[in-house]
């Protein structure tokens, strides 16, 4: 049975590298642009209406740039991979962009052929970091955990949000758990938001590192 194409929104102000991605992605035949938006305001709608698998969005924009926007879009508990697409390499904007739920941060001076790789990987829920970021990131991620009034509470949910999030762990896309569950990705979604607010965490990523340092990846 053929596998249903990731489904992708572009947020980016820039016309000639929204077309750019489009032609790129256009040759790949598991993903596909479903929308595009050329600020962050008709990103979000967009976003939360079509609920793509994964939103690529550039940092800098004007009005609205793309850390407020990502911040609004998990505010609404959404459960699309966002990735955000820069040129900015300053730890500043990474460690923003990680602390208001990024799933990935891509700077915009990659070869394509490394784009396409990079895209593969975030369309089915796998984090992606320029390589030159990797470290930064890294060291990011354990300095700056989530501010949060209380510790993630496991146990308060429930047993089947429990077993999506171990597979988020292992960074099986909403298709793969849904599969591996027999559930629809639909049902999936639902889940990954309500046990996102139950922990008070952000993103699949934050989901996914509490995870393993808790060790609740293991089952």
């Amino acid at each position: 049975m053929a596998e249903t194409p990731a489904s992708i929104l572009l947020i980016d102000d820039h016309p000639l590298l929204r077309q750019g991605i489009k032609q790129l992605i256009g040759m790949e035949d598991d993903m596909e642009v479903i929308g595009e938006a050329s600020n962050a305001a008709d990103g979000i709608k967009l976003a939360l209406e079509t609920e793509p698998d994964l939103i690529l969005m550039d940092l800098n924009m004007p009005e609205m740039d793309g850390i407020e926007a990502l911040k609004h879009l998990r505010d609404q508990n959404i459960s699309s991979h966002i990735v955000m697409f820069t040129v900015s390499d300053q730890e500043d904007d990474v460690v923003a962009a990680l602390r208001a739920g990024a799933d990935g941060y891509l700077l915009k001076d990659m070869e394509p052929e490394d784009m396409i790789a990079q895209l593969h990987q975030a369309a089915v829920g796998k984090m992606v970091i320029s390589d030159r970021l990797t470290t930064l990131l890294a060291q990011a991620l354990r300095s700056n955990k989530p501010q949060q009034s209380s510790r993630p509470d496991f146990d308060s949910l429930t047993p089947r949000e429990k077993d999506i999030l171990r597979l988020i762990a292992e960074g099986l896309s909403n298709k793969m758990i849904g599969r591996k569950l027999d559930i629809s990705d639909g049902t999936v979604k639902v889940h990954v938001k309500h046990l996102l607010k139950k922990l008070n965490l952000r993103s699949r990523v934050e989901v996914a590192v509490w995870a393993v340092e808790e060790g609740l990846h293991k089952g």
